[in-house]
């Protein structure tokens, strides 16, 4: 809950900034914890046995632009490249003592190897690029453009940022010239909505920048999720609800939700397709999956929730469907006239993020591991110009006096 004071809430927020993110839902008893597979459902409902008939990813480089990527788990052995660190640490990429972006690349590329996580593309290769989260808020834009650019020049296919920071398009000048570049030199680029639908729902960075795919989570009926942040710029949706990974603070397996999750098998799915159609350039591999995604309820395509609906990369794996179209123009740009309408603006947000500790990535995770959702929620009416900082989907409550939970869009889990 939000504290009704603005300024109390500024302070709160700015004292926490570098508060431990935690993503989780409830801890699974020691049975299921042994299992994660079997707690995947949305691999059944992929058809993901059958779409590894035709496609595992091999060949894709997935860069996973967070909080470092632990190697050491059983499921992401010889799944990991060299990566590097852009926190402040700035040590190695292999170290996460979060274990956001460990669970994002598992979530991708895993193997399931000893009943760890089974990624959707497990024949792809993890990039991990790390950057620092509760760190140094003026270092935002500077660590987002470093890591877009280095993923680039290390030649990864896909970007997956699960993560975001709030504010408005200004205080991301340097990032979106690394994704014009990232564009340029023929990388996809998908980023977490974000987890604010429930509260302020005011654009999460990189995700609202124009050429990045936004993607907001669904649940297991098909519905989005109540904290998925809605707006213009969603371009996607995928699982996000109810999604097993590795507890980020204890032992065993939590279930988690955030649209950290659902970009992750965004990503995944098009590492798949991209794997199975290497001639094919960015721009196709995202027309064919906007073109395939099952379709949101409703007349309004796209969607302010959903995008174009929940990707289905067996429709172009298994049933042959999708026309890549033009190799060189972008989807996305091509439907709202080379930009997208900055999404901030209607947030009157007066105080630049960038001096803000409230602008510090975050994962983007939901706090609750069971939510409800609904087809089309309602936006929140709340307009304020706060930008306080949401830590993502296991956010901590900060005791009475501070009683908010700063669940923003860190699609970690």
């Amino acid at each position: 809950m939000l504290l009704s004071s603005l300024g109390v809430r500024r302070r709160a927020l700015s004292a926490l900034a570098g508060a431990v993110l935690i993503s989780t839902g409830g801890v699974a008893s020691p049975a299921e914890a042994q299992d994660i597979r079997s707690r995947q459902w949305y691999l059944e409902a992929m058809n993901a046995d059958g779409m590894w008939k035709v496609s595992r990813g091999q060949g894709v480089k997935v860069a996973v632009i967070d909080t470092g990527v632990n190697t050491s788990l059983p499921e992401l052995k010889s799944q990991v490249l060299d990566g590097k660190d852009f926190s402040e640490a700035g040590k190695s990429a292999e170290e996460d003592s979060n274990g956001h972006g460990s669970n994002m690349a598992a979530l991708i590329a895993g193997t399931g190897s000893s009943r760890g996580i089974q990624g959707l593309a497990p024949g792809a290769k993890i990039l991990p690029v790390k950057v620092a989260v509760g760190g140094d808020p003026f270092s935002v834009d500077s660590q987002y453009s470093k890591a877009i650019r280095y993923a680039v020049e290390q030649k990864a296919q896909v970007i997956n940022i699960s993560m975001g920071s709030l504010g408005a398009s200004r205080d991301f000048s340097k990032t979106k010239l690394a994704v014009e570049f990232a564009l340029k030199r023929g990388s996809l680029i998908l980023a977490a909505a974000g987890n604010d639908g429930e509260k302020s729902n005011l654009p999460s960075y990189p995700a609202a920048i124009p050429g990045v795919v936004a993607v907001g989570a669904m649940d297991r009926a098909g519905k989005v999720a109540k904290f998925s942040t809605s707006g213009d710029n969603v371009g996607l949706a995928a699982a996000g609800d109810g999604v097993p990974i590795h507890c980020m603070k204890t032992a065993g397996t939590c279930n988690s939700g955030g649209t950290s999750q659902a970009t992750a098998i965004a990503s995944a799915s098009a590492a798949l397709i991209w794997s199975k159609h290497p001639k094919w350039t960015n721009n196709q591999v995202l027309r064919v999956m906007m073109q395939t995604a099952s379709p949101p309820a409703g007349d309004v395509i796209p969607s302010p929730y959903l995008g174009y609906g929940s990707v289905r990369p067996r429709k172009v794996l298994l049933d042959g469907e999708g026309d890549p179209g033009p190799a060189d123009v972008n989807p996305l740009l091509a439907r709202e006239g080379a930009t997208k309408p900055d999404p901030s603006a209607s947030a009157s947000a007066s105080k630049s993020p960038s001096a803000d500790p409230k602008s510090t990535p975050t994962p983007q995770d939901d706090k609750k591991s069971d939510k409800k959702t609904v087809a089309e929620p309602k936006k929140n009416d709340d307009n304020s110009s706060t930008l306080w900082i949401a830590i993502g989907a296991g956010a901590v409550l900060l005791g009475a006096a501070v009683a908010f939970a700063l669940v923003r869009r860190r699609g970690r889990a």
